[in-house]
């Protein structure tokens, strides 16, 4: 599944389940928790690193992320938030230590900020530690829990990779992202690794024209826009089955809809997470999931897992329009809201709203 997806996004908030978790078992319910860490830890099948965010990508992506590492590098070097904690002696002592000693996490360093603390500061052993990860100079060797740990990148990546050029590695990028998103303008094209700039897009659909077919995408308000789309773009339409009508809940940071533009025009859902919005702002709620029945998006919902308890509370319903809440599909959310229990270790599911 990671694999057909590109990438799977990591995030520490657990509402029901984390992020990753919820994005795999909405596409397999037979998916547990447990199941990644394996892929990571032991089979290094997959590796961590930056796409739009802290993402799980597989490893044969390897090669043509080299240039991420160095994208990475460069911009997080220059920033002022890493920038004054970048101390060359630090760095050093870093590497050393996990050179000597293996796998790190934060927690085995001590430094301190300075100064004034806010809630958005980190010690300056964090910051070499993530700079290190941008740069691709160390890897996520594994994770206890959701703390990961550090080690040399050579002790986690494969040392045997085929050497692409950077011209090679934009190709791939590209091809890639087309061929997983089926059309898209240069700019979703590009958004969807984020790790391209949109020239470099530019130039690779300029330089590829035999391989792209140009076409128009019809929204859901009547408007067309024009795209690109792979070149069996009409075998793909034509092999398309209809998709089913179970109702899905989706995580806010499923890849299908991580681009809310694409996600308005194409689908007419106007979706944004509301995390970081101050509550008395917020339009539905802090951890919002979206509910996708067949090919349409049909309403919304806010949950919560308590696992000392073993209980999932839906607190919040809400459809697009009001006569699509109807009693059938209210059953279809039970039984979902049943489903995504099973996946967080929940035994009961408590309906607290009419």
């Amino acid at each position: 599944m990671i694999q057909q997806l590109g990438f799977v996004q990591l995030d520490t908030i657990q509402v029901v389940s984390r992020a990753h978790h919820h994005i795999l078992w909405s596409r397999n319910q037979n998916y547990r928790e447990e199941m990644l860490d394996p892929l990571l830890r032991h089979k290094r099948q997959v590796f961590e690193h930056f796409t739009h965010d802290a993402s799980v990508l597989p490893m044969d992506a390897l090669p043509m992320w080299q240039r991420q590492f160095q994208r990475k590098k460069e911009q997080v070097g220059r920033s002022n938030w890493f920038c004054k904690h970048l101390d060359p002696d630090l760095i050093a002592e870093v590497l050393r230590r996990i050179t000597e000693e293996g796998p790190l996490s934060t927690q085995n360093f001590d430094t301190k900020v300075k100064g004034e603390k806010a809630m958005w500061q980190r010690p300056p052993h964090k910051m070499v530690l993530d700079y290190l990860w941008y740069s691709g100079e160390l890897a996520t060797s594994h994770r206890d829990g959701f703390k990961k740990f550090y080690d040399l990148a050579e002790r986690v990546f494969p040392q045997d990779l085929p050497h692409l050029t950077d011209r090679q590695q934009v190709d791939h990028l590209c091809h890639a992202a087309l061929d997983r998103i089926g059309f898209g303008t240069l700019g979703e094209i590009r958004k969807f690794w984020e790790a391209c700039e949109t020239s470099e897009v530019k130039a690779w659909a300029d330089s590829n024209t035999a391989d792209l077919v140009e076409v128009d995408v019809q929204g859901a308000d009547g408007s067309w826009t024009p795209a690109l789309a792979c070149a069996e773009i009409e075998e793909r339409i034509k092999e398309l089955k209809d998709p089913t009508t179970r109702l899905r809940i989706l995580n806010p940071f499923d890849p299908a809809i991580r681009d809310r533009v694409r996600l308005a025009r194409l689908f007419g859902f106007d979706y944004t997470v509301e995390m970081f919005v101050p509550a008395a702002k917020r339009k539905w709620g802090y951890y919002v999931y979206p509910l996708l029945e067949g090919s349409k998006f049909v309403g919304r919902i806010e949950a919560k897992g308590d696992r000392s308890k073993g209980t999932l509370t839906l607190t919040n319903y809400w459809t697009e329009t009001e006569r699509l809440k109807t009693p059938k599909r209210a059953a279809k959310l039970e039984a979902e809201l049943a489903r995504l229990a099973k996946l967080a270790g929940l035994g009961t599911v408590d309906w607290a709203v009419s």
